[in-house]
Order: structure tokens, then sequence, then C-alpha cells
């Protein structure tokens, strides 16, 4: 595989000024990657390139953009296997799942494509007109969990309004940044439209200083409350802030116990549970059935392959991040079972690297005071209530508001769920990880701030202007003059 330094400016990669910065495979710390990350001078120069590129790019027809986007996925299709293999040995992730998040990035073309069209185009009358309107320069932050189909959602319709980005990915994920940027460039991406700049947390610091248009944001609630004051006072400066949750899953009586199992079980620790819509907490109305799902939920668990991606057999989960995740999920299971929780099925590490967890499930019933966290991590709670009233008391009680799911066969409590439920991101009979590019993604309260991405991303990357036509008239001039001395 090619050295590629890790910053791109202007079209031109540099090797970085800022201090060293390497990526680590989460299944054994070998070298994944190793650069330099950006200096302030480098994110200023960044920011200058995406504006001075960004006329040209907007003043192009929107259909030689389209075609461009559409030549990015051509090629994300031909390579699909070679960054699959660099999203997992970055993050971790199963060969197969990394997979599915290349398709995901492939399909995204043609969904913001067709909610460009949809969301932000332009309609005529005979006296009226709307038009949309590109915000210039957009930050993309992106997340470590998907580090290439996450940021994607961002920057193709960003691209597509006519805006240039500044893309800085997780430090985790410097690598999976680097390739997808080299198959934007072969796509034939003018010089300047996007520019990478890697880096920690001053790096970001340094790129929200910059007189950019507009942020676009996906990690943790805590970072993205910090980037909202680091903006107060610009509103000029649009913010698409895209944060977790601490999700509820209510499962209702009556339900099929092993169906139930599968969809707990795929819930809360796909993606060894670092998915922003996982079950963190499981909310069972007491029946005759609930211990015999918990065992069925136990038993499934027990089942599950946890391993390096391209282990056999195939594995179902891989590691967290890194181990600094993995002893936060380890502190967090302790405190949660200091302050009166029961555990059911211990997450413990399964490696000497210390990334490799077994999922974890707690009872939390009858607990007071429980933290109202996003624990990142395979950790499932447990809360056992008497109705469906106490289970959406519970199911809301929650700062969040990202995802939410239901497991029931009665269409009058599929009704109730609907109706109450603060979440933006809802299932039914199915495990809250799914996800529809082709409909609107995004959350409530500390999960966001109701600009929603996927296919209602096109709404944040452009502004809408109405224009009022006329003749040189009286007639047509739309105004009376009535009041006015001969």
């Amino acid at each position: 595989m090619k050295k590629t330094p890790g910053i791109l400016i202007n079209g031109d990669w540099l090797k970085g000024e800022g201090s060293t910065l390497r990526s680590f495979s989460p299944v054994d710390g070998s070298k994944v990657w190793k650069g330099n990350a950006a200096s302030a001078a480098e994110v200023r120069a960044a920011v200058t390139a995406a504006r001075k590129a960004q006329p040209g790019w907007a003043a192009l027809p929107l259909s030689e953009r389209v075609a461009l986007v559409e030549r990015f996925a051509s090629l994300l299709t031909e390579r699909a296997e070679a960054l699959a293999t660099c999203i997992s040995s970055e993050t971790g992730k199963p060969l197969w799942e990394a997979a599915t998040e290349v398709q995901a990035m492939i399909n995204k073309a043609g969904i913001s494509i067709r909610a460009q069209q949809e969301r932000s185009g332009e309609k005529q009358t005979e006296y009226q007109r709307l038009s949309h309107r590109p915000h210039g320069v957009m930050a993309v932050f992106g997340p470590y969990n998907f580090p290439g189909h996450l940021p994607n959602g961002h920057m193709i319709p960003a691209l597509l309004a006519g805006n240039t980005v500044v893309f800085k990915p997780s430090e985790e994920t410097p690598l999976t940044a680097i390739r997808t940027l080299e198959i934007w460039l072969d796509a034939g991406l003018p010089r300047g439209v996007i520019n990478l700049v890697q880096g920690y947390r001053e790096v970001g610091e340094a790129l929200c200083a910059e007189p950019i248009d507009g942020l676009l944001f996906t990690g943790s609630s805590n970072t993205g409350k910090l980037l909202h004051k680091q903006f107060g006072g610009r509103p000029e400066v649009i913010l698409a802030l895209e944060m977790g949750g601490n999700n509820p899953l209510i499962v209702d009586a009556g339900v099929d116990t092993e169906i139930a199992a599968q969809i707990i079980v795929r819930s809360a620790f796909l993606s060894a549970g670092q998915r922003c819509t996982c079950a963190r907490r499981l909310i069972m109305i007491e029946s005759e059935q609930t211990d015999a799902i918990l065992k069925a939920v136990r038993k499934l668990t027990d089942r599950l392959i946890a391993g390096a991606p391209d282990s056999t057999p195939e594995p179902f989960m891989g590691p967290v991040i890194n181990p600094s995740a993995a002893r936060r999920m380890l502190a967090a299971q302790a405190d949660l079972e200091e302050i009166g929780g029961k555990v059911l099925r211990e997450l413990r590490l399964l490696d000497d690297f210390g990334c490799l967890l077994s999922p974890g499930i707690i009872d939390m019933t009858g607990v007071k005071k429980v933290p109202d966290e996003e624990w990142f991590g395979p950790l499932l709670q447990v809360y056992r209530v008497k109705d469906f009233d106490a289970a959406m008391a519970a199911a809301n009680n929650t700062s969040f508001g990202l995802s939410a799911g239901l497991i029931s066969d009665d269409a009058d409590v599929h009704q109730r769920f609907l109706q109450q439920i603060r979440a933006g991101v809802i299932t039914i009979n199915q495990p809250t990880v799914g996800a529809a590019s082709s409909m609107p993604f995004g959350g409530i309260g500390a999960s966001g701030n109701h600009r929603p991405s996927a296919f209602y991303a096109a709404d944040y990357c452009a502004w809408p202007q109405a224009g009022i036509t006329g003749d040189l008239t009286t007639e047509q001039s739309g105004f009376s003059m009535t009041g006015i001395r001969e």
C-alpha cells in the first residue's frame, strides 16, 4: 500500500507541520499509519484554499457536480474491498461490517442527488422564484466509528450544493480519510474543493477559529456542546450537530421470546456497541415472559463471537477503538454495580492488548439516580417496569433523544409509542441500529440541534433565496400608488 502524507491543501499532499500522529490496530496495537498533524498555519491555508475554490465550484452547472459525485461513487465501487480493509484495520470492525460501510458510502451518492433535487432544487412561477445557495466553506468533523460513511454523509450534500470542504477526521482513523480523499481526487475533484487536515483537539479548535461558514459535526454530546459554546455569538455560521444518545428499547408483554432476544442483542452489541443508535437501556414490561426473554438474551449473547476482523469463524463484533475506551467501559460497569446494579453477564477484557470486550448486561431495576450517560460500548442496562406508562416514563427519562425502539405485537401500543417517545430515529420490531439514508437522521435534546442529516442534509448545506419578479409596468409592479398627490 502506497505511503501518502496526511494533509491535503489545494490539491497537494503535504507531510504536516504539527505533532506526530499515528493510528493503531485495536486488535493488537500494530501501527496502521504514521504521519504528522496539521499546524495552525496549515489549517488556515486549507480554509483559504477552500475559500478560493468555492466560487468556481459553485458556478459549475449542477449537472457537472452531480457527474463528479457519480464518478466518485463508481471509483468507490471499484475500490470497495481495499477501502473496507482499511476501515477494518483502523477500527477493528469485522470485514463484513466494514464492507457494509463502504456500500453505504456508495449508496449515499444517489440518495444525496435525489435529496438535493427534492429539498434544495429550484422552483419558478410567473412572478416567483425559489432557489438555494451554498453557504461557502464547510468544516466537516468525522467520528471514528464510521470513518468513511458518516463524514461522507456530510461532504456529498455539501459539494452538491456548491460548498467547498475542510475535513478534519478523527485522530483514530487518519488513513481511512486519506484513502477516501485519494478517490475524490482520482474522480477529478478540482483543486481546493476538499482539503484534509489531520490532528487532535487543537486542530479542530484551530479550524473552528477560522472564518468558516458552517460546521458539520458527528461525535459525542460533550464535544458537540463545547463546539456550540465556541460558536456563541457567530450566528452566521451554520451548525449541524449530530451527537449520541442514551437510547431505550422497550419490550412489551406477549412477544416472541427468541425474536425479541435477537432484536435486543443486535440493538445493544452490533459494532461492539459503538453505534450512536445502539440500545443502552432495555426497558421490560413485567410479564410471565420477562425472565425467559432475559435468559434467551444471555444465551444468545454467550454465542456471539468477538474477535479480530479476519478471524475464523467470522466474528459478530470486533474490539472497541482503543484501550482507553475499554477501560471506560469497565469503569462504567463497576460504577453501576457500586450504586446497586446486578451484573447478569459480565463485561470483561478478552485480549492482552486491552480492546476486545465481552458484551455485558447489568440489571439496574430499582436503582436511584443512575447517571444519564452514553456508555459507548457493549454494555446493556436492564430496567423492569410494571406497565407501558412506566416504560414510556423510563424511556423518556433522559436528556438525550437520538434513537428508541419498541418490541410489541399490539398496534395500539405502537401508536402510543409513536405519539409519546422523544427520539428522532425510532424502530418498531427492528433493531435500533438500523437507519435509512433515504430518511432524515438525527435527534433532539442533547443528541443534536434539530438539523438532521441523511436525506435532510441538503437542508443545512444550502440556504433558500426567495425572489419576486415583475415587468417594468405599473400594472405588474406589485404595489399600490394610492395616497400620492397628482
